[in-house]
């Protein structure tokens, strides 16, 4: 008898995170096709807060989606500033290791847009979290050693990191909105225990991960996840003809309510790569029912489900207050 496709693929699979009623549901959207229109043979997963709307899950099966939803995860009470006040939900993204049905994930923040097919990150050697290198020179990074002396790990050779005066250099520092990552329960228990006796800074669950991965964080090429900063920043490290994956995380630069009137945002360039997101997410030959014509009513992806589990199924956190 013959197995399927599916039963003979690695499980692997995307997965991005979604909350609220507003209008990121787009974003996820405009990434699931991205991802179609790059042939990606693996699934797109989204975890998903209780108070994403029905329609919104609605909208993301009929792109097929598959909806996992999963509940909040809280950093311990604290009275720290996170530099963007809605970063205190992304520690939810922790839920994410909880998904043991999958041997390898690909997590993609839904500002994200997929332009070639990066299935070949699945097949790096196990046991390392990837990740792309961020940049220390936005504004955000204001209050730390490296922004004030002009160090960034982006052109470490311009401005040399003053050893004899703070010490050895600051570890590597990766941008937690796209990597590679190996869910394990062992680690999702670890990861929330751990998160109990942290105490929460600036970049929220990015700087947790970064604490948390540093001894496993292996980088990987800004092609696979280019910060849009990067582009007035780093020019020089960035081969934008090549790139795969791009970030619309700058301010004003979210494609579905770009206006081009914040700063930077005047830029051909970054015109260029909004117009390239609305052309794939306007591309009805893209949506989900157009894609499976050939191949069936049930589409390209079986679910494997963990034993006990489910769509729906999901564990309360311990409380990490």
């Amino acid at each position: 008898m013959e197995q399927k496709l599916e039963e003979l693929m690695p499980k692997r699979a995307y997965v991005t995170f979604l909350a609220g009623n507003g209008d990121y549901v787009k974003g996820v959207v405009g990434l699931s096709k991205g991802l179609r229109k790059a042939k990606s043979v693996y699934p797109l997963v989204v975890a998903m807060l209780p108070d994403v709307p029905e329609e919104h899950r609605e909208i993301l099966k009929s792109q097929g989606c598959i909806v996992r939803e999963i509940e909040p995860v809280y950093p311990p009470a604290n009275q720290t500033q996170f530099a963007m006040a809605y970063y205190v939900i992304n520690y939810s993204k922790l839920r994410i290791w909880e998904f043991v049905e999958y041997s390898k994930m690909i997590y993609l923040d839904g500002d994200i847009q997929v332009f070639g097919n990066i299935d070949h990150l699945f097949d790096n050697p196990d046991g390392y979290f990837y990740a792309v290198m961020d940049c220390f020179c936005e504004k955000t990074w204001s209050k730390t050693p490296q922004f004030k002396i002009g160090y960034c790990q982006q052109c470490p050779e311009e401005v040399q990191w003053p050893t004899a005066e703070l010490g050895p250099p600051p570890p590597l520092y990766f941008n937690a909105g796209m990597f590679l990552f190996e869910p394990k329960l062992s680690t999702y228990n670890d990861l929330l225990e751990t998160l109990k006796l942290s105490v929460p800074t600036s970049f929220a669950e990015q700087d947790f991960l970064n604490a948390y991965f540093r001894d496993v964080y292996r980088p990987i090429p800004p092609i696979y996840n280019l910060v849009l900063a990067m582009l007035w920043r780093h020019p020089n490290n960035i081969d934008l003809d090549n790139t795969k994956v791009v970030h619309y995380c700058a301010a004003g630069s979210k494609p579905w309510r770009y206006t081009g009137e914040e700063e930077n945002m005047e830029r051909e360039d970054i015109k260029m790569l909004v117009e390239k997101w609305w052309e794939i997410y306007s591309d009805e030959t893209l949506d989900y029912k157009n894609s499976t014509k050939d191949i069936g009513s049930s589409g390209p992806f079986i679910l494997q489900i963990p034993e006990g589990g489910g769509v729906d199924h999901y564990i309360s956190a311990p409380s990490a207050a």
